[in-house]
């Protein structure tokens, strides 16, 4: 029997799909998305409105959008691969003559009920594109010049239509996750080398441009790093947000103050405490227990997707999983290590946790395909 006549007989079909997801993982999903509503619920001083109630309804939403991507098969993923690329590169242009702005940056389209931001929709179909192109690439071209020029040319472009919205924070990311999906591709290290290399030297560039004709980062950009080297140079300014954010992971202690009881969010000296900063919020009231606790959550997270790519037996589910895994773990690495000042403040979000409506939906589109890996693999006896 051929593999694809075995994978066709060994899958599950119709309602016993159901019974073959990931229920451990789907569980650890509906467990941080909790977390969320309650603090969400805290910051608002004990209600579920404004932010608490739309985002329970968002994450419905998203459960019912994973249920539905993980009912069909992979394999249709993967042709849709392209499709959903391209319209992902369409909305990104179309942000840059329709875009909503939002404090200073135009990321966003309005479609009546949300604001959708096509950057977040970008990660996902970013990485369904370099799954599927290096499924349908031989394993011997892998590390050719032209075969690793395409997929460079796939991550850059949208990063230079994200990074003129300007969203520095995302177009780093889609860098980062794109270039780790080559690497577990089976791209060569020297390659990786060399990025490095021209990174130190772009970094160099960077700063050696300040204030001059041909800057290359925005000045409030600028004053992120600025802040991110010596907060207390500017406190009441730029440092603020960092500043406030340290005091209130200090004052939480081991078991926090309790629910509710944190100063820095009730007193309102916590800035965006319902999106980036929510993290500060949890351990200042839930102190280092809580704030570890969820960074389990979030890795056992990590842990169930990585042995469903170990389990899956093609190249593309493997491969799109570890893509979704790597934009998870850079999206709370990021966020929780900025608001704790080891990285700049570049406005990435806490995954589940953090308010918002197009990270949520698409976060759970995503692991939508990785119970779709998931339930679709071939089983032995099926």
């Amino acid at each position: 029997m051929s593999y694809l006549e075995y994978t066709v007989k060994s899958t599950p079909t119709g309602l016993r799909k159901v019974f073959y997801m990931n229920w451990a993982l789907t569980v650890l999903l509906v467990s941080v998305a909790g977390v969320g509503f309650l603090m969400l619920y805290s910051v608002a001083g004990g209600s579920f409105t404004p932010w608490a109630e739309p985002q329970m309804k968002r994450f419905a939403l998203g459960l019912a959008a994973m249920m539905f991507v993980a009912m069909v098969p992979i394999w249709f993923w993967r042709n849709m691969a392209v499709v959903a690329y391209l319209i992902s590169i369409i909305l990104l242009i179309a942000v840059e003559f329709f875009g909503a702005v939002g404090m200073g940056a135009q990321r966003w389209i309005d479609v009546g009920f949300m604001r959708l931001q096509p950057s977040e929709l970008m990660k996902i179909t970013l990485v369904m594109l370099l799954a599927a192109y290096y499924d349908w690439l031989p394993g011997n071209k892998t590390s050719r010049p032209f075969w690793v020029l395409v997929p460079v040319v796939m991550i850059l472009f949208p990063t230079f239509l994200v990074l003129r919205q300007p969203d520095l924070g995302t177009s780093i990311l889609l860098m980062t996750a794109g270039g780790g999906l080559m690497f577990l591709a089976g791209v060569h290290w020297a390659y990786f080398a060399a990025v490095i290399a021209a990174g130190v030297g772009l970094v160099t560039a960077v700063f050696q441009s300040r204030g001059t004709e041909w800057q290359l980062l925005k000045n409030y950009q600028y004053r992120r790093i600025d802040t991110f080297l010596d907060p207390s140079s500017d406190p009441l300014g730029a440092g603020y947000h960092i500043t406030q954010s340290k005091i209130a992971l200090g004052s939480g202690g081991w078991t926090g103050r309790g629910f509710m009881q944190g100063t820095q969010s009730r007193l309102n000296f916590l800035p965006e405490k319902h999106t980036d900063f929510i993290f500060t919020t949890l351990a200042e009231e839930f102190g280092f227990v809580g704030g570890f606790s969820l960074l389990g959550l979030y890795t056992l997270i990590i842990v169930f997707c990585i042995s469903t790519a170990l389990a899956t037996k093609d190249r593309f589910s493997s491969l799109v999983t570890l893509g979704i895994s790597i934009n998870f773990f850079l999206f709370f690495a990021v966020n929780m290590s900025m608001v704790m000042g080891l990285a700049p403040v570049v406005g990435v979000p806490l995954p589940m946790v953090s308010y918002g409506g197009s990270a949520m939906l698409v976060l759970m589109v995503a692991f939508g395909l990785v119970q779709s890996a998931h339930i679709h693999r071939p089983r032995l006896g099926s």
